[in-house]
């Protein structure tokens, strides 16, 4: 009898509602994984119009072109003598599910909709589709008639069943469900169920992937199994990056692995698995026998299909692997610089452009960017045509091949320091430094003109002109001054993201890149519509501490020296005037909290769920060594003040992409007023209280 099964996993760069290029990547990762010998074949969540469509969901054309993409699945010889396993989105009796449709040789054979729905943090599955909540209940669906003529089939079933094949039986999970504390692999697993799918939607957030490892790995840890996950990869269309992470797992043990990070549209993994190492796993586990037992038994479609050969003796299996984890600098190096890449060659534009200030948070996005181009060589050096043919159409070069990062970044990446007469020439010096390492196109300008022009402006109209605190104004004077700075380099950077490449006879344009960190957009501590304000901003879901440790991981493995100078200096705006030619402004000062405390305020708030008073307790015991219950008290209100007060600025963040769990994107994760009562009146009474108390 057979017993070694051949089944394949994949990690596809889907493009939400981009229908012809994801039908073109599920082709090809069929293909291949027959190719490779493989009998059954899993894709992502949703492959067939991509995860993010959003509200697309909602529209009957979503529905119709889906149908359409899996009549040319069905009726393409590509998919003959292998179990497809495909996601989309399906209407049964007018309520719109998350699917898996399964089919072979023509037939479907079963559409198998999502049990349990992801709607925390990024995920907002409740708002288009509908749980399953018949467990173990299987209905008749009617097939729209476009299936039909290809299938030959009226209805098909639908429900929670499993799939009994001649040589073994299949289960199936989507996503959420492998997280949720009554995985159906449980149940399934004691009713004899031996190969589980999970085809997933999971974006990358910094340290996460070894949770999801730990996760499947452990699913099959106490009952034995064949665990496959498929997750989607890259950008599709919004601030999320899926990171891949393919996996096949027996037994508690990983036996393949695929890429979190890379520019491959299509990634294949294929396993050949002994299923009497499944079944002998299983034997000596006693309470699990006792309660398969009791087990109230799943449906089972029965497919007339093996996974396996019937001579199969002389096959080689896989052996278990050690998964090897990205280290969080390595994560930040490649995840936002893969996003940047599908962002650039998506949006068919030429390049990027960023205000590069010689400080951190810039210096980092450059870094980013660097990395980018490291990727696209690599990627092409290994043979890879798409990102070959993608970096021709950017620099408008049918001949061009990118093979030195410097180069390619210099035909991709401008740079610009907007210097004024409250900039210090250490940053100039800084900026100019790291531009020459990375190879960027580096522009240098004065910003002081449009400055007194625009402050002049209101002097004509007010007959008032106003001073820097230094020189006697106000806070108000002090403040308005440096915004208008900061305003002036968002306007720059745009026109010259227009117009740069006009000037050297190059055509296209440039997306404006950002480089506001997670801590300083959680402060608010940055103007609105500065240059902050941008097309996108790959560090803004990334801590100023975690970039410090990026910063020091480029200087280390890109050897960009020029890093080291800006690593020592201290962050600072440089909005207000020098001090006997130095800087004395800097951020923490001006913020009145330091980077670190930011952090912990900002975990507290998003991921443990803290109002002020929460905070304040838990803080009177973490800090009890360095600050008294009054410090903290006194620490705690001047942040929610600066937070609440600042808020509104949130709702005009630049698009950034996603990799902390504290993120306070207004857009979908972090969603909060932006009016706020700044006095908190009654939760700072509780805090004194409480501080009187103590």
């Amino acid at each position: 009898m057979g017993r070694a099964v051949s089944v394949a996993t994949c990690a596809l760069n889907q493009w939400a509602l981009d229908f012809e290029g994801n039908l073109e990547r599920i082709f090809r990762s069929i293909d291949i994984a027959k190719r490779r010998g493989a009998r059954y074949r899993l894709g992502p969540e949703l492959e067939i119009c991509g995860y993010g469509c959003s509200d697309h969901y909602y529209e009957s054309d979503t529905l119709l072109h889906s149908f359409q993409v899996l009549a040319k699945l069905l009726e393409s010889p590509a998919t003959q003598d292998i179990i497809c396993d495909v996601g989309m989105p399906v209407l049964h009796r007018n309520v719109r599910y998350n699917c898996r449709v399964i089919f072979l040789n023509k037939k479907i054979l079963l559409i198998r909709p999502k049990i349990s729905l992801a709607n925390a943090g990024n995920y907002r599955e409740l708002r288009w589709f509908t749980p399953w909540s018949k467990a173990r209940h299987v209905e008749e669906y009617f097939l729209p008639r476009i299936i039909q003529e290809v299938t030959g089939q009226e209805t098909v079933p639908f429900g929670d069943a499993v799939l009994a094949t001649k040589d073994t039986c299949l289960g199936t999970e989507i996503c959420e469900e492998l997280w949720a504390p009554n995985s159906p692999h449980i149940e399934m697993g004691l009713d004899g169920v031996e190969i589980f799918t999970n085809s997933s939607g999971s974006h990358h957030v910094l340290r996460k992937a070894h949770t999801r490892v730990d996760l499947v790995n452990s699913a099959t840890a106490k009952n034995g199994g064949i665990y496959i996950l498929a997750n989607q990869k890259g950008c599709d269309g919004d601030r999320l990056y899926y990171d891949g992470c393919a996996m096949i797992s027996m037994n508690g043990e990983t036996v393949a692995q695929g890429s979190q990070f890379s520019l491959d549209d299509v990634e294949v993994l294929v396993a050949t698995l002994d299923l009497e190492d499944v079944r002998s796993y299983r034997a000596e586990i006693s309470s699990c026998n006792l309660a398969a037992s009791k087990v109230n038994p799943y449906p089972r479609v029965k497919v007339n299909f093996a996974l396996s050969c019937s001579d199969d003796v002389a096959v080689p299996t896989c052996m278990p692997i050690q998964w090897r984890h990205h280290s969080p600098e390595e994560e930040i190096s490649l995840g936002p610089a893969c996003w940047l890449w599908d962002y650039l060659r998506r949006s068919k534009q030429a390049g990027f452009l960023l205000p590069l200030s010689g400080g951190i948070d810039s210096s980092a996005t450059a870094c980013i960017v660097y990395s980018m181009c490291h990727q696209v060589c690599l990627a092409v050096k290994n043979g890879n045509a798409d990102v070959l043919a993608d970096a021709r159409k950017i620099v408008n070069d049918e001949t061009y091949v990118p093979e030195d990062p410097r180069e390619f970044c210099k035909r991709v990446f401008t740079t610009c320091y907007m210097a004024s007469e409250n900039s210090s020439q250490d940053t100039c010096n800084r900026a100019k430094l790291l531009a020459e390492q990375i190879g960027s196109y580096h522009i240098n300008l004065n910003i002081d003109a449009a400055v007194k022009a625009i402050v002049g402006i209101f002097s004509m109209v007010t007959g008032r002109t106003p001073c820097f605190s230094v020189y006697g104004g106000s806070n108000r004077e002090n403040l308005a001054l440096q915004n208008v700075q900061a305003r002036i380099r968002m306007v720059l950077a745009y026109l010259f993201a227009q117009l740069t490449l006009w000037t050297r006879g190059m055509p296209g344009g440039l997306l404006v890149l950002g480089s506001a960190n997670v801590d300083e957009s959680l402060r608010g501590y940055l103007t609105k519509y500065d240059c902050s304000s941008a097309d996108i901003n790959p560090i803004g879901g990334i801590s100023k501490t975690d970039l410090k440790n990026f910063i020091q991981y480029c200087i280390e493995n890109f050897q960009l020296t020029a890093l080291r100078s800006i690593m020592s200096a201290p962050p600072t705006a440089e909005l207000e005037p020098l001090v006997d030619g130095q800087v004395a402004q800097t951020d923490e000062a001006d913020m009145g909290m330091t980077y670190a405390e930011l952090s912990i305020y900002g975990k507290l708030r998003k991921i443990a769920k803290a109002g002020p008073y929460s905070m304040f307790c838990k803080l009177i015991n973490m800090w009890k060594e360095i600050c008294t219950p009054r410090e903290v008290a006194s620490k705690v209100k001047h942040f929610f003040r600066m937070y609440s007060i600042n808020r509104h600025k949130m709702t005009t963040l630049t698009p950034s992409y996603h990799a902390e769990n504290y993120s306070p994107d207004d857009n979908r994760f972090d969603l909060r007023p932006f009016l706020y009562n700044t006095t908190w009146s009654w939760q700072f009474r509780c805090i004194d209280k409480q501080v009187n108390a103590l």
